[in-house]
């Protein structure tokens, strides 16, 4: 079996998110960096329509949004705690408000000369304008919109929260992470290492962001976008389970995001489990690939021919 293979580049909140479960995990992963914003050709063609940043892949599955990461990354590691959906109600609910909410208030908060001189660093000033473009385009069709003093005021409720968590613990719901551990981590890893903001009235908070970045990265080695593509002609998609539960099962749909990028990814539906769609597609540059979408944050509709 082939490494999981990361698409991802280095500011990216929920790359971190899917580089700090690596570490974590301590698994072999193979890095292929790609570009802030669009085009990036090569993941045109492993993910289809879908656009967000990072995308796992493994031979010709490919894994769209961290969650169905996440779930790959549990399955090859053995730490179940690490997918969504092997997480209580509870906690899938405070997952879906930290990655979304908190994430949009983080980033309207950590907007500051720190970010942009890091960004200096791997873009352009022309790449940093297309960017900045390219990001408002894709905030007009997010599901949540709020005003800076907003934006601020939920922070600063969500650092309040985090600490209450960590006050008996050493991890935000017992003594060893699990995925809402890192979907906190990357909004504040954001706000910490590249807007450079301090938690010091938050000891607790500080103690644990410690902790995250500790895990490190995992076992890490680069290939080329060149190498990803030509591990997907050279391999089939894994077997399906066939699962009778979906209606749609067997016919042609779209998948998209529900909250922002919303732009959707249409094949053949070939797989439906109680977190999981499949979609089964034919490229012409590498065969058949296999599209993983979580069904939390995702729609399915039908494409009516």
């Amino acid at each position: 079996m082939t490494s999981l293979i990361l698409h991802h580049y280095p500011m990216s909140p929920f790359s971190q998110k899917m580089r700090s479960m690596l570490g974590y995990a301590n698994l072999p992963w193979q890095s292929v960096t790609t570009r802030e914003m669009l085009p990036r050709p090569h993941l045109q063609i492993l993910a289809g329509g879908y656009r967000k940043i990072p995308v796992g892949q493994i031979g010709a599955d490919i894994f769209c949004d961290s969650h169905s990461i996440a779930s790959e990354i549990a399955r090859l590691s053995g730490l179940p705690d690490l997918a969504l959906e092997n997480c209580s109600p509870d906690i899938q609910k405070y997952v879906q408000h930290a990655e979304l909410k908190v994430l949009i208030a983080c980033l309207m908060s950590s907007a500051n000369g720190k970010v942009l001189a890091k960004a200096k660093s791997s873009l352009s000033m022309i790449d940093m304008l297309k960017f900045a473009w390219d990001r408002i385009q894709l905030g007009k069709d997010s599901s949540v919109k709020m005003s800076p003093s907003t934006a601020k005021a939920v922070m600063a409720k969500h650092l309040d929260h985090v600490e209450n968590l960590l006050q008996t613990n050493l991890f935000l719901f017992g003594n060893k992470p699990n995925h809402a551990d890192f979907a906190t981590y990357h909004p504040l890893w954001f706000a910490h290492e590249l807007a450079e903001k301090q938690f010091d009235q938050h000891p607790k908070l500080t103690a644990w962001m410690a902790r995250m970045k500790n895990l490190g990265e995992g076992q890490r080695s680069e290939i080329s976008a060149q190498d990803a593509l030509s591990i997907a002609k050279n391999h089939a998609p894994r077997t399906v389970t066939q699962s009778n539960d979906e209606a749609l099962l067997g016919q042609l749909v779209e998948v998209s995001p529900n909250d922002y990028g919303q732009i959707p990814t249409k094949g053949l539906l070939v797989d439906s489990s109680v977190s999981t769609w499949v979609l089964s597609s034919e490229d012409v540059d590498v065969g058949k690939l296999h599209r993983h979408f979580p069904k939390v944050g995702f729609r399915l509709t039908q494409v009516l021919r």
